[in-house]
């Protein structure tokens, strides 16, 4: 990095300069922030939506999945707007920075050479990913496929913008069987899935079966159980990590019996005082004498119905591979080299399963070849699910509108592989939409702009996407479960009004544009709960000004 000459500068700038260094980390991940093309165009111009009405899959009254073209730092502030603390799942396959013409910045590609290669990468992960995070419901989590080269500090990055107490894990995916004989040193056959939660809140689904009984090899007059240790194994199983359940409890013989931990020193139980005053008195507890010692353990009883969790393991050995996703994109394209590396649909049906439930919203932001929707198509086949995906990918070289999207529309409607058999669609909708711009200085001329720019963006907002009307300064969207009003004009609130009354049953949310904050929310009194009024572009900016503020490092 090139030094700085502080000679040069004015007393104001090194003030700054010195704040700044004030407030700089101690420990953590340091990098050199790089300027980003993406990021500074959205200091000028405010992003928003166009539907594509030609690209529709499907019927619009349906709850459609979306595909969005552009850069994905606007795809993830557009979001901001319309999806903040609704997905439940996120998964993404970044760039991986090999410096083998896979990680462009600022439409330059990024080679081995350049020694701002990581930090550039870094700077254009943090701004994704902090949009990404205020994406996710309190219950959600991120997925992130990397390999070896930027692993070490993506890790770090999440314990940043995530926090280090919501690192749920790191699956090690082996993506492929044989070839490598051009390594290094030793054939590399995995990459990696990192994942991080939102909050505690979030649950891993394990697999449940149902339990045949064979484990429960115990008996006695009330049946058939298994003994479970009372002491706490494993993490947080010392004394000190749960002061309140250590304590005595009298063996067979008498003797005082307390918990020891692995390592030999004080534990703690497993249960709290209540609990074990109750498998006492109900004598739940079997005891195993090992010389002269005792060790409690937990009666566990066999009922009929009972089912076991299946834990998975962090090696993932036999989940398909990127052979197996060059294969599904040769099936469906007709031919190959259709896209490099993908993922395949099975490592993303095993995700599905396991890091969301079967009404989960799912995003891709680097969607690429589809994969992420093609696996939520197919799981919700497997299992009855009704998930939906959005996925966001930019169209160099086409690839979303030839690759991405077809994909999608030959696995919803079908398809003819390469042996000329039909292979049935897997059913779904989708709406095709593209980033466009407005800009984003503060004038009213350009409020107005925003306003009437804005409907397609407040369509996949409040999910009403089937036309109703569309007038200069009133337009009606209707929905699953409501209807969306875009209202620019006053002028047109008796028609709306009217429409609202030979409408009796639906609800309504209406978007009104106003420069004073005015919503002419007693025009609509009458309408009770029906009706909620929003203010245009009021709500709107105040999303784009936080995103900006969530982009800027600290």
């Amino acid at each position: 990095m090139t030094k700085r000459d502080y000679s040069k500068w004015s007393k104001q700038q090194l003030v700054s300069e010195i704040q700044k260094l004030n407030h700089r980390k101690r420990f953590g991940l340091v990098w050199e922030d790089k300027n980003e093309d993406a990021f500074d165009a959205l200091n000028v111009s405010f992003p928003l939506l166009a539907l594509d009405k030609k690209r529709k899959v499907g019927s619009s009254h349906a709850s459609p999945n979306l595909l969005i073209e552009g850069d994905n730092l606007f795809s993830l502030a557009v979001l901001n707007f319309s999806h903040r603390e609704k997905v439940d799942l996120i998964y993404i396959d970044p760039p991986y920075n090999r410096g083998l013409n896979d990680f462009k910045y600022n439409d330059n590609y990024v080679n081995p050479d350049d020694s701002f290669r990581h930090s550039k990468w870094l700077s254009f992960m943090h701004r994704r990913l902090v949009l990404a995070k205020s994406l996710l419901k309190p219950t959600g989590a991120i997925y992130i496929s990397i390999d070896n080269n930027e692993m070490a500090h993506l890790k770090l990055l999440c314990d940043e913008v995530f926090g280090e107490r919501n690192f749920i894990g790191v699956l090690i995916w082996r993506k492929k069987e044989g070839g490598g004989q051009t390594d290094q040193y030793f054939v590399t056959e995995h990459e990696y899935v990192i994942g991080y939660a939102k909050s505690p809140d979030y649950k891993w689904q394990d697999e449940v079966i149902p339990d045949d009984g064979s484990s429960f090899n115990m008996s006695d007059e009330n049946g058939k159980f298994k003994a479970v240790k009372l002491a706490k194994w494993g993490n947080t199983s010392r004394r000190i990590d749960r002061p309140t359940m250590y304590f005595q409890i009298k063996a067979p013989d008498g003797s005082r019996n307390f918990p020891i931990a692995p390592d030999g020193g004080d534990g703690r139980w497993r249960v709290a005082r209540k609990r074990m005053d109750g498998l006492i008195s109900n004598d739940l507890i079997y005891w195993k004498q090992i010389g002269t010692s005792w060790i409690p353990y937990e009666k566990a009883y066999f009922k009929d119905g009972d089912v076991k969790v299946v834990k998975e393991r962090s090696i993932l050995f036999d989940v398909a591979t990127t052979a197996d996703g060059t294969k599904e994109l040769t099936q469906i394209f007709g031919k190959k080299d259709v896209f490099e590396n993908p993922k395949p649909v099975r490592l993303m049906e095993f995700l599905l399963a396991r890091a969301s439930h079967k009404d989960a919203v799912i995003l891709d932001f680097f969607a690429g070849s589809g994969t992420t929707g093609h696996g939520v198509l197919s799981q919700n086949q497997i299992d009855g699910g009704n998930r939906r995906f959005i996925l966001c990918t930019n169209n160099e070289d086409s690839i979303a509108e030839t690759i991405t999207y077809s994909r999608i529309k030959s696995v919803i409607e079908g398809y003819i592989d390469t042996k000329g058999d039909p292979v049935p669609g897997l059913g779904g909708t989708l709406q095709y939409l593209k980033v466009t711009d407005t800009p984003s200085a503060a004038t009213d001329a350009n409020k107005q702009k925003l306003s009437k720019s804005a409907a397609q963006l407040l369509c996949v907002k409040e999910n009403c996407f089937e036309e109703v009307l569309t007038e200069n300064s009133l337009s009606i969207f209707k929905g699953e479960d409501k209807s969306l009003a875009v209202l620019l004009d006053s002028e047109e609130i008796d028609f709306l009004k009217s429409h609202l009354i030979s409408n009796k049953e639906e609800k309504f949310v209406i978007y009104v544009f106003s420069l004073s904050g005015d919503v002419f929310g007693e025009d609509f009194e009458e309408f009770g709960d029906r009706v909620s009024i929003q203010p245009i572009p009021e709500s709107l900016l105040n999303s784009y000004n936080q995103v900006m503020r969530r982009m800027r490092r600290k």
